[in-house]
């Protein structure tokens, strides 16, 4: 506590640092010469003709920082450097030095990097990062920086996943949830309806694996967290978790286990059998290249497909995740919100949270969604229904997946945040436990039900060491 006190005492000094760096005006034991007069007048002239403002601004803002993102398809990439870009010419004594990893590589350099110091001034994270992030007290407040945005524009539950102690650590840049995509030309040459059920599914993709095109492909490679994404998908269905209340790992209650079987039935079934090996990206190629008939996915895959497969676009839509039973409700299972955060290692904050809000800047944050539209929606009011927004034309074409994605977005969290953001449902999804447990099914045929209680084990085991 001691520490996390003086973490705080810092950040005061620094922000009381910055104000007065900023002139401040009339403080107390400001002396006055006799010469005060006409540089206040001065002063004042500046002021109302904003120069005092931008010098001071420049001198505030004097300094380099690392910035670290996972945006590694190029137009997502390109929009946040041309940002960095004119935010280094706007303020020239900033350096903004930008390094990109893939998410899996981005957790092994956080992690191993954090007890030499070895992590950036600023970063994106997923919302399971953020709560170990702020778990090793590695993150300042960003409660300031989400005022001077404006906290009303912020959906409560989207701050409320970097929230610890009644501190916001993180704030959403973009946001998108897992829905079910489908082809329509080839559920209409097989005469079927678009999946509402579980069991439809699955006699749809076995339908559909034919002719060189997998119905759906399973991935479990053990680098991602695919496979627990689609075990959360069955779960979430039947209003089951795969945490307990306490945070205890939950791979055998009855609906886990029938989760698990069913994924399997989907690999031997519908999927190609190197599936067992596939990350996320592996996965979605499939898809964007027309060999897979359904995938689970957020709108990144119209960009997907778009580049891939251009001829295909026209015959991709999306819906609801499928339900155990006809006539239930529809669920969220995941939703994303992908937030940024700002590092307690940093030297200048101050500028790490003065680019963060040039990037929500009203031209600036609409060029960045349309980077990837419909893959990426707002994660603040005021945008969706402006006039700018509106035109693209992925968003005008893809209208329904629109409303669909927001639809589970509005009723989904991060997996396992449905019992509020904890340390368990991001470990959860890092360990790559659950993909080992369906790759020892798969590959040195273990039972079901061992195999899913020495992955419970394993799980709690890796929990117990932050209790």
């Amino acid at each position: 506590m001691k520490r996390k006190a003086a973490m705080l005492l810092a950040g005061v000094m620094l922000v009381s640092g910055i104000l007065t760096g900023c002139g401040s005006k009339g403080g107390a034991g400001e002396t006055k010469s006799a010469d005060s007069a006409p540089a206040a007048e001065e002063s004042q002239a500046k002021e109302e003709t904003g120069e005092e403002v931008k010098e001071e601004n420049a001198k505030a803002l004097e300094g380099d920082i690392t910035f670290w993102h996972s945006f590694t398809q190029g137009p997502r990439l390109e929009v946040i450097q041309a940002t960095a870009d004119q935010f280094m010419k706007d303020n020239p004594g900033v350096t903004i030095t930008i390094e990109t990893f893939s998410w899996g590589d981005f957790y092994t350099k956080w992690t191993t990097g954090l007890s030499s110091g070895n992590v950036p001034d600023m970063s994106t994270a997923l919302p399971g990062h953020v709560v170990e992030m702020m778990d090793a007290e590695a993150l300042v407040s960003v409660d300031d920086l989400i005022d001077e945005i404006g906290r009303d524009k912020f959906a409560q539950a989207t701050l409320s996943e970097g929230e610890k102690d009644g501190v916001c650590y993180s704030l959403p840049l973009y946001s998108h949830a897992q829905v079910m995509w489908y082809r329509k030309d080839l559920l209409a040459e097989a005469g079927l309806e678009v999946p509402e059920t579980w069991e439809e599914f699955a006699q749809a993709a076995k339908a559909l694996t034919k002719d060189g095109v997998y119905g759906c492909s399973f991935p479990c490679g053990s680098s991602d967290l695919m496979a627990t994404r689609f075990l959360n998908f069955y779960v979430r269905s039947g209003g089951g978790s795969l945490l307990t209340d306490d945070l205890q790992a939950d791979l055998t209650s009855d609906l886990a286990i029938e989760g698990i079987r069913f994924w399997l039935d989907i690999y031997n079934n519908c999927s190609p059998k190197d599936s067992v090996n596939y990350a996320v990206l592996d996965q979605a190629t499939l898809y964007y290249q027309g060999k897979t008939a359904f995938d689970f996915n957020s709108g990144f895959q119209i960009g997907g497909v778009e580049t891939n497969s251009p001829d295909l676009v026209d015959q991709i839509d999306c819906a609801p995740l499928p339900k155990l039973n006809k006539g239930d409700a529809d669920y969220g299972a995941e939703t994303s919100n992908i937030p940024m955060v700002v590092w307690q290692n940093s030297e200048h904050p101050e500028i790490c949270k003065e680019f963060i809000k040039k990037l929500y800047e009203k031209e600036n944050y609409i060029k960045f969604l349309e980077a990837t539209p419909v893959g990426m929606l707002p994660s603040i009011t005021g945008i969706s229904d402006t006039a700018e927004y509106q035109a693209n034309e992925t968003v005008q074409k893809f209208a329904n997946a629109v409303e669909v994605i927001t639809s589970a977005m509005e009723l989904g969290t991060a997996i396992g945040f449905e019992h509020g953001p904890s340390v368990q449902a991001g470990l959860l999804t890092s360990q790559g436990i659950i993909e080992g447990m369906f790759q020892d099914i798969i590959t040195n045929g273990t039972d079901v039900e061992t195999a899913a209680k020495e992955a419970e084990d394993m799980l709690n085991e890796v929990f117990s060491s932050i209790q």
